[in-house]
C-alpha cells in the first residue's frame, strides 16, 4: 500500500474555503508600530479603502471560478472586518427589480462608504464565535454587541451566539497558540455537525494559523510547509476535511446509490 495516497468515501468529506479578512485599519497601524494593536483606537477594526479593493478582487475571483454557486454556507467570525469581507465577497446580487430582499449589509456599515449589499441569491451567512481571532490584549479583536451587528448586517444569522455582549475577550492573558489550535479543532468538529458539504469560512490570521497547525502531521514536508504559511489579507485557500471517526451526521444516501433495483441474482465474483 502507498501510504502517500488516501481514499475515503465522498460522503465523509467536506470542502472548506478558508479566507482571511481584508486589510483593516489595525493592520496598517500595527505594521508601523506593533503596540498599536493594544490601542482602544482600533476596537473592532473596520476595513480600509484598500481592504475593500481587496474584497472586490476576491469577489471577482469567486465569481470567475463559479465558487459562489457552490458554497452552501458562509461562516463568519463576528467581528466587523470579517463580516465586511464575507458579505463583500460572497454576498448577493444587486436587486434591480425593486424587491425586498433583506440586506446583508446596510449602506456605509462600519465606515465602509459602500452601498448596501443584498442577500438576493446569496448563500446563508452564520456568525460563529469559535472562529474568532486570538483572544485577549488586542481591542481590535473584541467584538461589539450582537444587537449592534444585527442593525448593520440584518440578513446574517447571529442566533447561535449565546450572549449579546462580548464575554469571551479578556484584557489578559492573550490566548496561546496551543489554545487557539485547540479551539480550531473544536471548530472543525462542530463543522461536522452541519449538513452542508461546501462551506466558506471567513476568519483571521491567528485563528487560521492555529487551526492548520493542528493538522497535516502525517503529510510530507511540502504539505506541512504549505499549511504553516500565514494567510495574507483576503487570501482564500480551499481544503478538504475528512471524517475518519464517524463524527458526521449525514448518511451516504446523498451521493451513493444502493444498486440492485430491481433485485436479481447477484454473484459477488463478477
Amino acid at each position: 500500500m502507498d501510504e502517500n495516497i488516501g481514499l475515503y468515501p465522498l460522503h465523509r468529506c467536506k470542502t472548506i474555503h478558508l479566507v482571511r479578512h481584508a486589510q483593516g485599519i489595525h493592520n496598517v497601524a500595527g505594521e508601523k508600530d506593533h503596540s498599536a494593536y493594544s490601542s482602544e483606537d482600533y476596537f473592532d477594526a473596520h476595513l480600509t479603502p484598500l481592504g475593500w479593493q481587496q474584497v472586490d478582487n476576491l469577489r471577482n475571483h469567486v465569481l470567475a471560478t463559479q465558487l459562489l454557486n457552490k458554497v452552501e454556507l458562509v461562516i463568519v467570525s463576528p467581528l466587523l472586518r470579517t463580516i465586511q469581507t464575507a458579505v463583500g465577497a460572497f454576498g448577493g446580487e444587486e436587486d434591480t427589480n425593486g424587491g425586498d430582499a433583506t440586506p446583508l449589509m446596510v449602506a456605509n456599515a462600519g465606515n465602509s462608504d459602500r452601498p448596501s449589499i443584498s442577500s438576493l441569491n446569496s448563500p446563508p451567512f452564520l456568525a460563529v464565535e469559535l472562529c474568532r481571532e486570538t483572544m485577549g490584549d488586542h481591542p481590535c479583536d473584541r467584538r461589539r454587541s450582537v444587537t449592534e451587528y444585527k442593525a448593520l448586517f440584518p440578513a446574517i444569522d447571529f442566533s447561535i451566539i449565546e450572549t449579546d455582549k462580548d464575554v469571551l475577550w479578556k484584557p489578559s492573558p492573550r490566548e496561546s497558540l496551543e489554545e487557539v489550535a485547540a479551539r480550531g479543532v473544536e471548530f472543525i468538529k462542530w463543522i461536522w455537525t452541519r449538513k452542508e458539504k461546501e462551506i466558506a469560512i471567513v476568519s483571521h490570521s491567528g485563528f487560521l494559523h492555529g487551526l492548520l497547525s493542528s493538522f497535516g502531521k502525517d503529510c510530507c514536508d511540502d504539505i506541512k510547509k504549505e499549511l504553516s504559511i500565514h494567510f495574507s489579507n483576503c487570501e482564500l485557500r480551499s481544503m478538504v476535511i475528512v471524517d475518519k471517526g464517524n463524527l458526521g451526521t449525514d448518511s451516504a444516501e446523498t451521493t451513493n446509490y444502493p444498486g440492485k433495483l430491481p433485485q436479481g441474482l447477484d454473484n459477488p465474483s463478477g
